[in-house]
């Protein structure tokens, strides 16, 4: 235990000294600028000025703690290839709503096999690209016998833009749009999975009316309950805990939306995850008000989870369950989004 709050800590303090780093202009800045005021006008408008200042600089340095799309180095302009895994891939370009291109890979099954198997869109966690997960979707593609479509965020890889909470809601929304408007792939079966950030991202999506009629399942791995409750967790002040929600720029209140959630949901912890306590695995899967299952695997931590014995055959299990309870429903037709497509 000793070990687990002193790594914590450790990366608690690089995130901050990250932080600190980049916003170390601004709060020079801000810091002269409260020194002047209280030489001219006094102490009470240069503390209020202070307090104004450091929330600010608080708030705007939250996407610097939360997203890491350069961990590890060069992680923004190297991207390995699903070829390196021995995997068939489309290089695709496609545009969020508000244009942002978005890079994606679609791994499909060889043949006319791609057209009955079910497809996964992959949403990845907080640091570094898609294609660090190529190991895990390996496994997917070949446990499961499914084809894959990895997302990019913006502001993550070969993608534009910069991440933010919105942003990251749309280009999941994007990236659906796009698996409806192909016509080589099994519509009735397309599965969001999400891990640790990318969970949030794929509760965000499937709570939506319009697109959870496109959702068959979903599966989320190692995410949160909200970021205010991370916060509480990594950070661990008490005063935390009266701090406004407003003040928070990213939320993702995923404990307030899996409820709306209408798709089968598999929860998969790991429980020796010391980033995101387990707990709130299970307090999602509480929530969720759809058929749900909680898979709890005891050697599993944050990242690595997916490489526990008997992993792939859950996940394979709770998919053919869905499928028994489904019946043999025809496939809905496929809607026509006006999804842009840059095929590369």
């Amino acid at each position: 235990m000793e070990c687990k709050l002193r790594t914590r800590s450790v990366k608690i303090a690089q995130v901050l000294g990250n932080v600190l780093m980049r916003c170390w202009a601004v709060t020079c800045l801000a810091s002269m600028l409260c020194l002047i005021l209280y030489w001219v006008y006094g102490c009470l408008w240069a503390i209020m000025l202070l307090i104004f200042v450091t929330t600010g600089v608080l708030y705007y340095s939250e996407d610097f703690l939360l997203f890491h799309p350069d961990m590890p180095a060069h992680s923004r302009v190297f991207v390995p290839v699903p070829s390196m895994f021995g995997l068939p891939y489309e290089n695709l370009y496609v545009r969020s709503a508000d244009g942002t291109r978005l890079h994606l890979y679609f791994i499909r099954q060889p043949g006319p096999v791609s057209a009955r198997a079910p497809t996964v869109l992959f949403l990845h966690g907080n640091a570094g690209n898609m294609g660090h997960r190529l190991q895990n979707v390996l496994g997917l593609y070949q446990q499961l016998q499914c084809n894959v479509l990895m997302l990019e965020y913006r502001g993550y890889g070969l993608s534009q833009g910069s991440p933010s909470e919105h942003g990251l809601y749309a280009d999941a929304r994007a990236a659906l749009d796009y698996l409806s408007s192909r016509s080589d792939i099994n519509h009735a079966e397309v599965v969001v999975f999400g891990r640790s950030l990318g969970g949030a991202v794929a509760i965000d999506v499937a709570a939506q009316p319009e697109y959870a009629q496109k959702i068959w399942c979903l599966v989320v791995e190692n995410t949160f309950t909200s970021i205010p409750d991370m916060a509480r967790v990594l950070i661990g002040w008490r005063l935390l805990q009266y701090l406004p929600r407003f003040l928070y720029k990213n939320k993702f209140l995923s404990a307030e939306k899996v409820g709306r959630v209408t798709a089968p949901t598999l929860f998969v912890s790991g429980l020796a995850d010391i980033l995101v306590p387990p707990r709130m695995m299970s307090e999602l899967h509480g929530l969720c008000r759809a058929h749900r299952q909680l898979l709890q695997l005891e050697t599993g931590t944050h990242n690595d989870t997916w490489t526990c014995p008997g992993y792939y055959h859950a996940l394979a299990n709770f998919l053919r369950d869905a499928r028994a309870r489904r019946g043999a429903a025809p496939a809905p037709p496929p809607p026509s989004p006006s999804t842009r497509i840059e095929h590369v």
